[in-house]
């Protein structure tokens, strides 16, 4: 029988209810990992793992919790090696949208947004590497950021500056965590095809297949690949990069009319 890229291993993947998290939490389990999976609803949480655990005989465990509570991301870490006896991987994919003309923006929303994708992402990841540094065979951490963190889209300003964030966050904490066998790297969606787009856009997919080169909007199972690359053997060596998976769309950039972003109230 062949051996599965992650017999053995245990990961945790945020915000994986639904779109790409669910994608990634998926393949993981496909690829032999064990996975805890989380997601602020508990109804969602509970219904994906167990989607995901019927169709792979793999190991799933729903974890629900919003990511910008501390509490919540510490318990993730403990979690994982208290159901499984070891963690070895973090996507910390769990994230906010949040539209919003910059005149106008709310700080409530300015805070619920970094909160969510920065706050949530950096002590999750903090978590997972005390716990990597504990039990001394290294570790694996991937940070969603976006296209929106290389290019300008409109009214997305507070997201577009966390997922830049996020990408420098990933080039300074090699210096601290490559002595430690961890490597962190982030991956840059572009325009993907997950019901958070498609209930913001209902047009997304034609809107954007039409402006991005290869013709056609992002799977969330494109997004899924790039992280099992970054999460695997393959990428030892790979560490503080940000791979961005677009079609192309970031050395063209053309933006369709995103209007309905204007005055959208999170």
């Amino acid at each position: 029988m062949t051996q599965k890229r992650f017999s053995n291993q245990t990961a945790i993947v945020t915000g994986a209810g639904e779109g790409i998290g669910y994608a990634v939490a998926r393949q993981f389990c496909a690829e032999g990992a064990n996975v805890l999976l989380n997601d602020i609803i508990p109804e969602r949480a509970q219904s994906a793992a167990a989607a995901i655990g019927s169709e792979t005989g793999a190991s799933c465990v729903p974890v629900a919790g919003d990511v910008a509570d501390l509490d919540t991301v510490r318990g993730l870490a403990r979690a994982a090696v208290t159901e499984f006896g070891r963690l070895d991987i973090c996507v910390c994919n769990a994230g906010l949208t949040s539209w919003g003309n910059f005149f106008d923006y709310r700080p409530e929303d300015f805070e619920r947004v970094v909160n969510v994708n920065l706050r949530g992402s950096y002590f999750l990841a903090q978590a997972a590497a005390r716990q990597f540094r504990e039990g001394g065979s290294g570790g694996r951490i991937v940070l969603m950021s976006s296209v929106t963190g290389h290019q300008a889209v409109p009214y997305l300003s507070a997201y577009g500056m966390t997922k830049a964030a996020l990408e420098m966050l990933a080039r300074n904490l090699v210096l601290e965590l490559s002595p430690h066998g961890i490597t962190i790297n982030c991956v840059a969606p572009g325009a993907v095809l997950t019901p958070r787009n498609l209930e913001d856009d209902p047009d997304y997919e034609r809107r954007w297949g039409d402006l991005i080169p290869v013709g056609k909007a992002i799977r969330s199972e494109d997004i899924a690949e790039a992280v099992l690359f970054l999460a695997s053997p393959a990428a030892e060596k790979i560490t503080g990069q940000a791979l961005v998976v677009d079609g192309g769309w970031t050395k063209t950039s053309p933006i369709p009319d995103m209007s309905y972003g204007s005055d959208y109230q999170n």
